[in-house]
């Protein structure tokens, strides 16, 4: 239980500007590499000098296109080295760069381009470009759309040649390369730095759930106090390297990455989502961020094993967890356990390690809630998570888990400058430097969100421990009602389910109804091993999840999970679904949150069936069926 209903970390963090940050670390790094991208048979390095070179350029380009300071240019793009070249040479121009998710549609895209006013937009090449174009169509302020690639992402021979107003990424850096030469590299620094800490550095659009997103305006003090306080908590040096792959577009990887570069730690971009595995092979990083989603699919990976195999994984998995309940509590583990989990450690979680790239020191987890049983396995494999906590309008980090004060289920202690208050209605409230100046020509919604004495209102529910971390509950407006008037927080109970081997995603629902239920979107490798091993062979998943055998066997393993809660807030029903909740399915925002209204809405008849008098009797049901 919560024993505290405030908590501050009153250790001092300067103020500052993030391109004072960036020329700290030119100065201090010069011809180590900043950047690398991963090409077929090793790297693309980009050193700090070759970064300067090209912020120059593109802050070059901007003076070409007429682009002034106060002015606003989006991007487009998955993570890339020209995605941070153009951010810093926009923040060296005291111009404000607006991220765009890539997952939004031609419509979305359009809606952000006219709120924020954007001048430019920078887009990849191929789709993005494409629905750049049909956005900017709507758009008569937007001036440019500048393609990254090579050949300006117009396919060559198309009538008419390359559309007006787009520009290749080489010919506007030609053109920034004439008009940097304007200034001495003297001359571009003192510019550079005239910026004040309280301009704005960028405005980030929320992702949209409900209504139109709103434009978070965050401040260059709002990012480098964020970033020197992550330097308090989080051990970073220049021998460390990391891999980049959760968007850009997110303050969170955006701001962890300014963290690595002002530290001379190597960024290594990551091709996409889907090759994160591959990717961490590759480059063997130390440190990495995440979401816990990332964590979730390696967890199942290890788990989906079959055969003698999966039962030496199962086995070590219980060494560990007992091996981790005495480490947790301080206590060091009988000499018997110590000795079973070096066998295990060298019979399966060293095998862990191997898998992402056999150097990695700690991950960091953010954005959403990880399971407290996930995180739980990773340290018994001796791969600490260290989870935090923060939100967009926080730039983002406000508490997190550190090396040496680490607790499992709770998102740590505040880090420094920042204060945490739990109000009666147990929201958290947060206070510090980090928290954003304002909603972008949304005073009316600023006012709400911010009081008088600058507590941020995040709209989440939590308390703090008796060790003074943080333990998040759920959001606010995730609280599900039952009809008998019974609180119930989702989240944890989520979790829960989530720790088993066979569930891959699962949501609860229940809000003004008579009981709470799941649904349930398996983890088909897992499940699909469990049948063949029982001569279930089924043509496809939904065939599959029709079995009843299969149907008892995924009842047992949820509901045996859910034995010791009260009885108003155990799930009475599931629902299986055979499609995974995914960004592009529409259920998934870019930081891999559930939008619980579309799933509500999306899978309306399989939950109005949970509470059909005439299904009184019956646990499990199948989508569709």
């Amino acid at each position: 239980m919560g024993t505290r209903d405030y908590l501050a970390n009153r250790t001092p963090v300067p103020t500052g500007t993030l391109t004072q940050l960036f020329f700290e670390s030119i100065d201090r790094f010069g011809d180590k590499p900043a950047f690398q991208t991963i090409l077929e048979g090793g790297f693309h390095p980009i050193s700090y000098e070759e970064v300067l070179t090209r912020v120059r350029e593109v802050s070059g380009g901007f003076i070409a296109l007429g682009i002034e300071p106060g002015d606003r240019v989006a991007i487009l793009s998955e993570n890339r080295p020209e995605w941070s070249q153009t951010d810093y040479g926009a923040l060296c121009t005291g111009v404000s760069l607006v991220p765009i998710h890539t997952t939004l549609t031609a419509h979305q895209v359009a809606y952000i381009l006219r709120d924020s006013g954007a001048k430019i937009v920078f887009a990849s090449s191929g789709d993005q470009t494409e629905k750049a174009l049909e956005a900017v169509r709507s758009c008569p302020d937007v001036l440019k759309t500048v393609v990254l690639g090579s050949d300006g992402g117009v396919q060559s021979g198309v009538p008419g040649g390359v559309p007006d107003g787009v520009l290749a990424w080489e010919d506007f850096l030609a053109e920034g390369r004439k008009t940097a030469q304007d200034l001495s590299e003297s001359e571009f620094r003192e510019q550079s730095l005239s910026v004040r800490p309280q301009d704005t550095a960028t405005i980030l659009y929320t992702s949209g759930t409900t209504g139109d997103p709103k434009g978070v305006v965050l401040t260059h003090n709002n990012l480098y106090s964020n970033v020197k306080a992550t330097e308090i908590a989080i051990p970073l040096d220049e021998t460390d390297s990391t891999l980049s792959f959760l968007p850009l577009s997110h303050i969170l990887q955006r701001m962890v990455d300014y963290f690595f570069f002002s530290k001379g730690a190597r960024i290594t971009y990551g091709r996409s989502m889907q090759t994160i595995g591959e990717d961490l092979l590759i480059t063997k990083p130390t440190k990495v961020v995440g979401a816990p989603r990332v964590y979730e699919k390696i967890y199942q990976r290890v788990m989906e094993q079959t055969g003698a195999r999966g039962m030496m994984v199962r086995w070590a998995r219980e060494v560990g967890e007992a091996w981790a309940e005495e480490k947790l509590a301080g206590r060091q583990p009988t000499w018997v356990l110590r000795q079973v989990y070096r066998l295990a450690h060298k019979l399966v979680f060293k095998k862990i390690h191997e898998g992402v790239g056999g150097r990695l020191v700690f991950f960091l987890s953010g954005s959403a809630p990880l399971a407290p049983e996930i995180n739980k396995f990773f340290f018994s494999a001796g791969i600490r998570i260290l989870e935090g906590y923060g939100l967009t309008e926080t730039s983002p980090v406000t508490t997190v888990n550190t090396p040496t004060d680490f607790q499992i289920g709770t998102v740590g202690p505040p880090v420094a400058g920042t204060e945490v208050r739990i109000v009666e209605d147990g929201e958290i409230l947060i206070r510090g430097p980090q928290v954003m100046r304002e909603y972008f020509h949304r005073p009316e919604d600023t006012g709400a969100a911010i009081d008088s004495e600058g507590w941020f209102c995040t709209g989440d529910i939590g308390d703090i421990d008796e060790r003074g971390h943080l333990r998040i509950t759920d959001r606010k407006k995730n609280l599900l009602v039952t009809a008998g008037g019974k609180n119930i927080a989702p989240a944890p109970i989520e979790n829960r389910v989530r720790g088993n081997r066979f569930v891959d995603q699962v949501v609860m629902i229940g809000d003004q109804r008579s009981f709470p239920a799941l649904l349930v979107v398996p983890a088909f490798d897992c499940l699909e091993a469990w049948a063949r091993s029982k001569g279930i062979n089924a043509p496809s998943r939904r065939d599959l999840l029709k079995e009843e055998r299969v149907q008892a066997h995924l009842g047992r393993e949820v509901f045996d999970s859910l034995g010791d809660l009260a009885s108003y807030e155990t799930p009475k029903k599931i629902g299986l679904i055979e499609e995974e909740f995914t960004i592009e399915g529409g259920i998934l925002t870019p930081n891999q949150k559930v939008k619980r209204r579309v799933v509500r809405e999306r899978y309306g008849s399989l939950i109005a069936r949970f509470y059909d008098p005439a299904n009184r009797v019956r646990d499990i049901f199948v989508e569709e069926d």
